[in-house]
């Protein structure tokens, strides 16, 4: 926080400056024209250039000081016509220095404030969308998140990966909306995953755990905002809202499992980047009934040195100013690494972070969110099972 004020200082420097240049220039044209009182009005307003330049009261008080220095300097002058325009200027800076150092101070009170509530608000945001692990069991991990929203670190997009007793389990997910109510649904969904990812033994039920969570969300935020009125018909909040969601869970020898609800298509990365076949994927999370489906599994294998991407549509749905999409699998193709060299996940990641931005030019339509899970090879003990006691119970 201390280093981002000296930052802030040192770019808020030109136009708390401004001032100064501002008395000189109008001191010498009141010391050099004949008509030079004429001048004197505009010093007045240099204690109101400071204050809205964003100076702290004490630069107020210091610019207001430097113009009655320049004013008592021409009480002096035998060319000015009697000492009352002078006066009357000096009482001016006088009301104006008053004025300036009230809003210069509730100034500093709603900057200190502001600091404050984005301090809160990171350290809310990091809370739910945590720090990716830089290793997980056999995998080494990496991640890239871009939010559309000015200032944000959390939008709807949201990931995970996690060690659990069945194998790296990770998650990746896209909310519809945007705002509050999206950020809503992630901390749901996300909860509940890290939760289900411990205690079921297979990824089904951990569908099953998301979606139960996510139409149990969406019913008590839906009674809360709109609640019924007697004789009204019920409505139903899941059909107008749902998650697009990718569980993927890996062992340390490399077998993958994917089980996909309307994702995009993760890619295996190796020798050359091509998508990893799923087959026909689940509609998002709410726009079916999962205990009357089969939940199809998708199995893969990825060998040592090679790894997954996995995305959010926010990657492939950003366009330029012409419109065109952004072309992922040309991206990839210069993430490859060179011949012998080994896969660098966060090179991955950075890569087509940047590679998105110089796309969109800085501006994102949508939010994205990117993994990258790359096999090196090694062996981590995973985390005991639970045991029955510590299990929830099952259906």
């Amino acid at each position: 926080m201390i280093l981002n004020r000296a930052v802030g200082g040192l770019r808020r420097a030109p136009w708390v400056l401004l001032p100064a240049v501002w008395v000189a220039v109008m001191g010498l044209l009141t010391w050099q024209w004949s008509q030079g009182a004429d001048a004197l009005p505009a010093l007045a307003v240099t204690p109101a250039l400071t204050s809205a330049a964003g100076a702290r009261r004490r630069w107020v008080l210091g610019s207001g000081v430097l113009v009655l220095a320049v004013l008592a300097g021409d009480l002096r002058d035998d060319t000015l016509d009697g000492a009352g325009p002078v006066l009357g200027a000096a009482a001016t800076v006088l009301a104006v220095i008053a004025a300036a150092m009230c809003t210069a101070g509730r100034s500093t009170l709603l900057t200190a404030e502001l600091d404050r509530t984005r301090e809160i608000a990171l350290a809310a945001q990091q809370v739910l969308l945590r720090p990716l692990p830089r290793r997980a069991g056999g995998w080494k991990v990496a991640g890239e998140y871009l939010s559309a929203s000015r200032g944000a670190h959390v939008g709807g997009d949201f990931y995970e990966v996690l060690v659990t007793p069945y194998g790296v389990r990770a998650l990746i997910g896209d909310a519809r909306g945007h705002g509050l109510p999206a950020i809503g649904m992630v901390a749901a969904l996300l909860g509940s995953f890290r939760e289900a990812a411990y205690q079921e033994p297979d990824l089904a039920g951990v569908l099953l755990r998301l979606d139960d969570t996510l139409r149990r969300h969406l019913r008590e935020r839906t009674l809360g905002e709109h609640p019924a009125a007697a004789g009204d018909a019920p409505r139903d909040p899941v059909a107008e809202e749902f998650a697009t969601v990718q569980l993927v869970q890996l062992t340390d020898d490399g077998h993958v499992q994917v089980v996909n609800c309307g994702h995009p298509q993760p890619y295996l990365l190796g020798a050359v980047a091509v998508p990893l076949p799923l087959g026909e994927p689940l509609p998002p999370l709410g726009l079916f009934e999962p205990s009357a489906e089969t939940v199809p599994l998708a199995r893969g294998q990825v060998g040592v040195g090679e790894g997954l991407l996995l995305y959010t549509d926010g990657m492939q749905d950003a366009r330029d100013a012409a419109g065109r999409f952004f072309p992922l699998a040309d991206a990839l193709v210069v993430t490859r690494p060179r011949p012998g060299a080994p896969l660098c996940g966060p090179v991955v990641a950075a890569t087509l972070r940047a590679a998105v931005l110089r796309h969109t030019g800085g501006t994102l339509a949508d939010d994205m969110a990117l993994l990258t899970l790359v096999r090196d090879g090694a062996r981590v003990p995973a985390p005991p099972r639970p045991t029955a006691l510590s299990g929830v119970p099952r259906r």
